[in-house]
């Protein structure tokens, strides 16, 4: 079932509809197989002119997926208004990826690809996970801590601390921290992505990584010992790199995967070198998960303007992770 995908609705007043529909219509043989959790109706409305087929299992979408869209249908409170999320719709959002967890955990389906949420719309909901990441740890029941991977053509981040603010994230920073991200992200590295001997780069904290100390302590009381400890145990780590070369294009090809100690640090450069190509995927989960590396898009919701590439290379992304996962046992 590696072949198989399932994606979610995403925030209905969003593009992840527009994105989904576009996805199908791009499909060509080598696409990916799959079946979105959404609902029936506003699907439709989006785009009249795509066929869309009402499904209840995977088997059945598979059947129809070369002649029409399969959707299993999740009703939604309220009729959607582009570019304005309502906290009513948010059970259904819920639902969407609930329902797409299950089918993977059930087998029926190798990985689960994520549109994109509107999470101040889930919080006035009562949701009160940070995000997609935490609530599919949850889900999943996940034994490790959800890492949280971007990816582009020739890069590959991992922020250790996430959807926190900088203040808070420098609070959160720890030697143990980095070494549970860093074991997670080489573990993957190797069954997910089919990488035997993983090169990690651990970007510093503070300009020139801290300048021994000189613009800051924390490369030396908590990066430098978290990469001593993990050559300790056999892997390929660099750093503390500066973060202000950590990205360079002389640099990118001398590692795997670069480890960042805060959010932007590590976004930023996907989004710099790839904004409509980054992957979002959730490491350490008993499935996979991937997700495009933008969000809602409300200004444009609605308009037709939105760009699939995103979409598209997240559910490229999910299929290889899948049958790696797979070949790997």
């Amino acid at each position: 079932m590696s072949d198989r995908l399932v994606v979610t609705m995403g925030e209905p007043a969003g593009v992840g509809g527009e994105l989904t529909l576009k996805a199908w219509q791009a499909r060509s043989k080598q696409s990916p197989r799959f079946v979105v959790v959404d609902n029936l109706g506003r699907l439709a409305a989006i785009d009249p002119s795509v066929p869309i087929q009402s499904v209840h299992d995977i088997d059945q979408a598979m059947a129809v997926f070369d002649e029409a869209l399969p959707v299993i249908d999740v009703p939604l409170a309220l009729p959607p208004q582009a570019g304005q999320p309502a906290s009513e719709n948010a059970p259904a959002v819920i639902a969407s990826i609930e329902r797409a967890v299950q089918l993977v955990l059930a087998g029926q389906a190798g990985a689960v690809v994520t549109n994109p949420i509107q999470k101040d719309a889930l919080y006035a909901a009562g949701f009160t996970r940070p995000g997609h990441t935490e609530f599919l740890a949850d889900l999943t029941q996940a034994q490790n801590p959800p890492v949280m991977m971007l990816a582009c053509e020739g890069l590959r981040v991992v922020p250790v601390t996430i959807h926190v603010s900088l203040r808070t994230a420098l609070d959160q920073l720890s030697t143990e921290l980095v070494v549970e991200q860093a074991r997670l992200t080489h573990a993957a590295l190797r069954n997910d992505f089919g990488i035997p001997e993983p090169r990690m780069a651990v970007a510093g904290l503070n300009p020139h990584a801290g300048e021994a100390g000189a613009m800051g302590e924390e490369e030396t009381a908590i990066i430098q010992p978290a990469i001593d400890a993990l050559r300790a145990d056999g892997l390929n780590v660099v750093g503390p790199v500066p973060p202000d070369t950590l990205f360079s294009a002389q640099r990118r090809p001398t590692y795997d995967a670069a480890i960042c100690m805060y959010h932007d640090q590590a976004l930023i450069p996907i989004k710099t070198l790839d904004f409509a190509g980054g992957v979002n995927i959730t490491l350490g989960l008993p499935i996979v998960r991937t997700s495009p590396d933008h969000g809602t898009a409300l200004d444009i919701a609605g308009t037709g303007k939105a760009d699939p590439n995103s979409l598209l290379a997240a559910m490229d992304m999910a299929a290889m992770l899948a049958r790696n996962r797979h070949d790997a046992g």
